[in-house]
């Protein structure tokens, strides 16, 4: 591209950011800018702008940032190796190879094809992870590069639009809490709320905005008031005053079913001052201003929260009547609250020592606790392990333990040390024992009751835990102790599994068993079944291999000039393939009521047609068992070309408290999914509330969106597939 075409906002930008370095920072800075602009040439994104704005304007953000020289080169270059025709090599010769690393860590693994979306994000995030417990630079880079993207994600395709928004929300905006950037996260979160709900967005921004005058007002007051009252005592400090920013006012809202008027933090004031000691004096001289609301008072400064925050939170009352949170914290603390770990770069020149080991103690934890997760799982369990809501929980010495929303005494037990999870056989949460399976809540105090006579931990509790750590640390004790055990389970298992999907038979050849080994890089059979018997690798994942190596052979054994064979029609408007038939009756089981992306099979009833199950199906599983059924069984597919709406069955536990069904309700509304059937019991025995749910969905991804927005419903446990496993094939 000529340069003379391009805006001169783009230049004046790039000048900005150079007067902030010295002169020979700012040659490389100016030198990198060139080498990008000449290397994306006349690239354009999608908003029709040239695509040097983008690194630009990331180059921006880690500048506000504070970050140093080589983050800043990093960030105007990271989209040279994944969209142009640079080598990391050549990026090294010119920039130095520490510029070179961290743009390598932040490229994409684009050039590999993978078998699954899933397969793919995980090898992505699992890079980055490595080349964050390398250098934390990586990962502030990386959400500057999404920072921007959010700010023109206007200019993606609607389903574009809310695949990014709720990547970056389920990762992004939680790697950002993780790391203390909480101005990043809150934008974040913000745009990605823009696109996954526009009408909550919409709302709320429409009362703020509505307000805003109003609110100005009371704030200016506000300060004036408590900036008096500190010259009085002596005290210096600074006052900054904002309103609550969108998404946090949405998850009260919709989280915890609340109106606007039982919101009382839409409006908040900071007092930064000096002196440590000064924070407390401050805080009684704001009660003595304000009256606060009981309850609301969380000291921070004695307990910091994981991520290094600290202050101090009260709720108070103004003369108007108005309810408003205070923040009182030193400089220091203040500067990283806004800016986390980047503030070590932008006030204390990079980390050093301690500081380096505690910013990467917790990637190289993440990393160690997923390296042998399938994709599925190692995506789930990242977004248990990043996501802000957590507990905090007590052990009898007083130590604090920050688990997720929804851990249970065996996370705990875990969280201390692998023996004392192995040899766990009960828990006491503040002197009462409790089931091993009791979700825990801020605050509480947990002892775990340890035997040495136990035989170790129970299968069941990797279907219990929460957390990947705990997860990670059961699957090793199998894989340690039970070998020979997991090797006969394992088998089982895989043979089942095979069986039911049709592709035992394929499994015996040598060339097809040889080629998944190799795949899942198992050295023989006996360390797959294994690995299967522990939970190292799901079964699923080793059939999705088998059949692709399946499919792979026989399209080669029939060779590329044979005609393309048409593919058949699904039946009537079912959205099902029936192999071998194109006019029968299609009915869909209602003990797993399948749906697009679920993997299924048909069998052939007695005067009903093809009834329609999930592969995982109890009825499945046990029907082609049955002596002299096995020839009912036919194979069926989705057909993905037009989209259907499918019943399924949800089962979600929850804590019971009142207004729960009518939160749950809520997701679905703003989903704009319709509820076919709902009904509702308590269970007294556990103190919690199971909703039976029947939905239309359009298939798989539709309905694990919405499950997961079930899950941040304050008070929910868990949510599953319903299966009713009474049912019986006819």
């Amino acid at each position: 591209m000529d340069i003379n075409e391009l805006d001169q906002s783009i230049f004046d930008k790039v000048e900005k950011i150079k007067s902030h370095h010295s002169p020979e920072d700012a040659r490389m800075i100016e030198k990198a800018f060139r080498y990008a602009l000449q290397k994306h040439g006349d690239q354009r994104r999608r908003s029709g702008e040239p695509y040097i704005v983008h690194p630009v304007e990331t180059a921006v953000i880690l500048d506000d940032l504070g970050l140093d020289v080589e983050s800043i080169v990093a960030g105007l270059l990271h989209d040279c190796i994944e969209d142009t025709p640079a080598t990391s090599q050549e990026i090294e010769k010119e920039f130095g190879a520490s510029v070179a690393a961290l743009v390598e860590g932040v490229t994409k693994l684009g050039k590999i094809v993978y078998s699954s979306k899933e397969e793919e994000q995980m090898e992505d995030l699992r890079k980055m992870f490595i080349a964050m417990a390398k250098d934390i630079r990586v990962i502030i880079i990386k959400l500057a590069d999404r920072l921007h993207n959010a700010r023109t994600f206007q200019y993606l395709p609607p389903q574009k639009q809310r695949e990014k928004a709720l990547e970056t929300m389920e990762i992004y905006a939680p790697l950002a809490h993780r790391l203390g950037m909480q101005n990043v996260k809150w934008e974040l979160e913000d745009l990605s709320l823009k696109y996954l709900d526009p009408v909550g967005y919409a709302e709320i921004t429409k009362y703020l905005d509505e307000r805003h005058v109003a609110y100005s007002k009371f704030l200016e007051n506000v300060q004036a008031t408590i900036v008096q009252r500190m010259e009085q005592a002596g005290i210096k400090c600074r006052i900054k005053a904002r309103l609550k920013h969108v998404y946090s006012l949405y998850r009260k809202m919709y989280g915890q079913n609340l109106t606007f008027s039982e919101i009382y933090d839409i409006c908040a004031v900071r007092v930064i001052v000096q002196e440590l000691a000064d924070c407390y004096n401050v805080l009684g001289i704001i009660h003595d201003i304000y009256r606060p609301v009981p309850g609301r008072f969380k000291d921070y400064i004695s307990t910091p929260k994981p991520n290094g925050y600290q202050s101090l939170h009260t709720v108070v009352i103004g003369h108007e009547g108005i309810p408003f949170e205070v923040q009182i914290r030193t400089e220091d603390m203040d500067q990283s609250a806004e800016y986390g770990i980047a503030a070590h770069w932008k006030y204390k020149d990079g980390l050093t020592g301690k500081q380096k080991e505690e910013a990467f103690a917790w990637v190289r934890q993440l990393l160690e606790s997923q390296q042998d997760s399938d994709a599925e799982d190692f995506i789930k369990n990242i977004k248990v392990d990043l996501f802000a809501d957590e507990v905090f929980v007590f052990t009898p010495k007083g130590n604090v333990i920050n688990l997720p929303q929804g851990a249970n005494p065996i996370d705990f037990a875990y969280a201390i040390h692998s023996a004392v999870g192995n040899r766990m056989v009960g828990a006491k949460v503040n002197g009462r024992i409790v089931p091993i399976d009791y979700v825990l809540k801020s605050g509480e105090i947990v002892d775990i009751i340890t035997s040495k006579t136990t035989n170790g931990p129970k299968r069941d509790w990797l279907k219990m835990v929460k957390t990947s750590e705990a997860r990670n640390k059961i699957k090793q004790w199998f894989k340690k102790e039970c070998r020979p055990e997991n090797i006969e389970r394992g088998k089982a298992d895989l043979e089942r599994e095979l069986r039911t999907a049709l592709l035992y038979d394929d499994f015996q050849q040598e060339e097809v068993s040889a080629a998944v080994l190799k795949r899942l890089n198992f050295p023989a059979m006996d360390d797959l079944y294994a690995a299967i018997g522990y939970g190292g690798v799901t079964v699923s994942r080793v059939v999705i291999k088998v059949k692709e190596e399946v499919t792979r052979l026989n399209r080669e054994r029939q060779g590329s000039a044979k005609a393309p064979v048409q593919k058949p029609k699904a039946i009537g408007d079912t959205g099902v393939i029936v192999e071998g038939l194109d006019n029968c009756l299609v009915k869909f089981a209602k003990c797993c009521t399948p749906i697009p992306g679920d993997s299924i099979v048909g069998f052939i009833t007695r005067g009903y047609g093809i009834s329609v199950h999930r592969r995982d199906c109890p009825n499945v599983i046990s029907g082609m068992k049955k002596e002299g059924e096995s020839g009912r069984w036919i194979h069926t597919e989705w057909d993905y070309s037009e989209k259907h709406h499918y019943q399924t069955g949800l089962r979600i536990y929850t804590q019971t408290r009142v207004g729960i069904l009518a939160d749950v309700i809520t997701v679905f509304s703003n989903a704009k999914i319709n509820v076919n059937e709902m009904n509702a019991r308590d269970d007294p025995a556990t103190g919690q509330t199971v909703l039976y749910i029947t939905a239309s969905v359009t298939g798989r991804d539709q309905l694990e969106f919405l499950m997961g927005r079930i899950r941040r419903c304050a008070g929910v446990v868990d949510v599953r597939r319903n299966i009713n496993e009474t049912e019986e094939t006819r």
